[in-house]
């Protein structure tokens, strides 16, 4: 397996167990507890990493689309969710509809 699918299936791995221990000790922990305060943390920082090295280091499929594109999506997804206050799916729908728009012009 090459090194950045092994990194990929090890990085799922570790956020299906966060998620299942969460589940385990949902009941027993408040929201503001520090385990929950750091699995979410560690989940945010795993995902940026992941979106980081999609815009700048793509590959597959991915690698076909344009650098402008992609940051355009990027921006607007992060204008969308921090507009949105935090809500995920429009500013998923924010960054694909503007990295389509580029790469349609680009």
């Amino acid at each position: 397996m090459a090194g950045p699918d092994l990194a990929l299936l090890l990085s799922a791995l570790a956020m299906l167990l966060l998620r299942a221990v969460g589940l385990l000790v949902a009941g027993a922990l408040r929201p503001e507890h520090p385990l929950v305060a750091w699995a979410a943390a560690v989940s945010q920082a795993t995902l940026a990493a992941f979106v980081a090295l999609a815009v700048a280091a793509p590959g597959g499929a991915a690698a076909s689309v344009p650098l402008t594109a992609r940051l355009a999506g990027l921006g607007a997804g992060l204008l969308a969710w921090w507009a949105g206050r935090g809500r995920l799916l429009p500013a998923l729908l924010a960054g694909l509809a503007a990295l389509v728009a580029v790469r349609g012009f680009g």
